[in-house]
């Protein structure tokens, strides 16, 4: 069973970076899901997969996965690069594209 070591995303809906300055360890599960047939929810009997662990660090992630013999791969995110403005640019004369209601 392989861990997963990624940086968490910004949600989509949102332009806040809250939550997204730390590394999770999440195990993948072997075990294919099955359908539970009262309430139709996915189940699984690894109870590896429940477990999430923050670090701090990249390194600080690895190395716990190595010192605990736990094979791991690293996913790497892209940081998007924020172009910083203020809410008064958005009545400039000189602004590029047009700005109606």
């Amino acid at each position: 069973m392989y861990a997963k070591i990624y940086r968490p995303r910004p949600s989509a809906m949102s332009s806040g970076r809250a939550k997204t300055h730390h590394w999770i360890l999440e195990f993948e599960s072997e075990e294919p899901h099955s359908i539970d047939p009262l309430t139709g929810n996915a189940i699984s009997t690894d109870t590896r997969e429940q477990i999430r662990m923050t670090f701090d660090t990249l390194d600080e992630a690895v190395s716990y996965a190595k010192t605990n013999d736990i094979p791991h791969r690293v996913h790497g995110s892209k940081d998007s690069k924020r172009i910083p403005r203020s809410y008064s640019e958005n009545f400039a004369f000189n602004r590029k594209l047009p700005w109606t209601h």
